[in-house]
């Protein structure tokens, strides 16, 4: 079960459309044309929006009148979620545990157990506790811990092992962490597109954020600490490739820096979708295969709602395997334009 404290329901809509397990057990879905709640990963048919509220626990859906889908059984857990729900508690309690020592405390065997973990998570144990070390990492850095001792208090033996395990992955230095973020340079303008207003934001290493229909106060949401300047002429170059990607998508934009952080299933997924060609769609199952993991669509899905540079990695290439065009942050038209444009070239 994953924290949802600090989603919003525009957030856990996106979660429900990716069907992400990983959000199971922390919130349900209420679907009140039809009377009943579900799990965020039912595998029924996506309501319309308008229908849809979001409740905290079964109890709250039931208390507004809701009944549980049977089809989905969110009010009850099966006997595999409380062993993953078991693993996830042990690696957060010990740190890192081998595969044989999780799977003694499930009572599956360690192959099944693998696979049992990956496709309710979306990760391995071993990526598992190694996301959990960098996260602890941050949350450390961010209260103004000593980066030293951040690094051994998440478990690392040495400060090489995190840097090396981390490398290409966070994004920032460990130092940056520290102060969330604050001195480092973002160069941000908006830009008028066919496609309506367009967000363009780069650092000294490449583009950190491309979006529509925003500005500098999501800009500052997104890096609260950073410092947000008006790009100058230096960066008109970069910015105009960056146009010319998005009014001509499809295009060759390989050669466009980009400065991302992310987990590294994050950035697997985001690589993957790099790999689509122009022109060409998958479906989420299709680009999990593409990883290596079939079963991983959900994760896939929520990997694909947290990339911020729009286009230039182009989630807008999966769609459900349904049919249609399927869920966009900037709006289903978008995501259409983009098909539709990519396709004509």
């Amino acid at each position: 079960m994953t924290q949802t404290t600090t989603l919003t329901d525009d957030e856990r809509w996106q979660i429900a459309l990716a069907k992400d397990r990983r959000y199971d057990g922390a919130f349900v879905t209420g679907v009140h044309s039809t009377g009943i709640y579900c799990r965020p990963s039912c595998p029924a048919r996506a309501p319309l929006r308008r229908n849809v509220r979001f409740y905290a626990t079964p109890a709250d859906a039931e208390g507004a009148g809701l009944r549980a889908c049977k089809r989905c059984s969110p009010n009850t857990q099966s006997a595999e979620e409380a062993c993953v729900l078991a693993a996830i508690a042990a690696i957060r309690a010990d740190g890192a545990k081998t595969l044989d020592q999780l799977a003694d405390l499930t009572g599956y065997s360690p192959t099944h157990f693998q696979r049992l973990f990956k496709r309710t998570v979306g990760l391995s144990p071993a990526a598992f506790a190694r996301a959990l070390r960098e996260e602890r990492v941050r949350e450390a850095l961010e209260t103004g811990t000593s980066v030293t001792d951040a690094l051994y208090q998440a478990g690392y033996s040495s400060p090489s092992r995190f840097y090396d395990g981390t490398k290409g992955r966070l994004g920032m230095t460990a130092s940056d962490w520290q102060s969330g973020g604050e001195g480092r340079q973002i160069h941000w303008r908006v830009m008028q597109t066919t496609l309506g207003p367009m967000l363009v934001a780069a650092t000294g290493k490449g583009v950190c954020c491309l979006s529509f229909g925003e500005g500098e106060a999501e800009l500052r949401a997104r890096f609260p600490k950073a410092d947000l300047v008006e790009a100058d002429d230096s960066f008109a170059a970069l910015f105009d490739e960056v146009l010319t990607a998005v009014e001509q998508p499809g295009s060759d934009n390989a050669h466009i820096p980009l400065d991302v952080r992310g987990t590294a299933f994050q950035q697997a997924c985001w690589e993957a979708l790099r790999r689509i060609p122009a022109g060409e769609t998958r479906s989420y199952g299709e680009q999990a295969a593409m990883l290596g993991n079939p079963k991983a669509s959900r994760a896939v899905g929520s990997a694909n709602g947290a990339n911020a540079i729009a286009v230039l990695i182009p989630c807008h290439r999966v769609v459900p395997a349904s049919g249609g065009v399927g869920g966009y942050a900037y709006g289903p038209e978008i995501k259409a334009e983009l098909l539709k444009r990519e396709q004509q070239r």
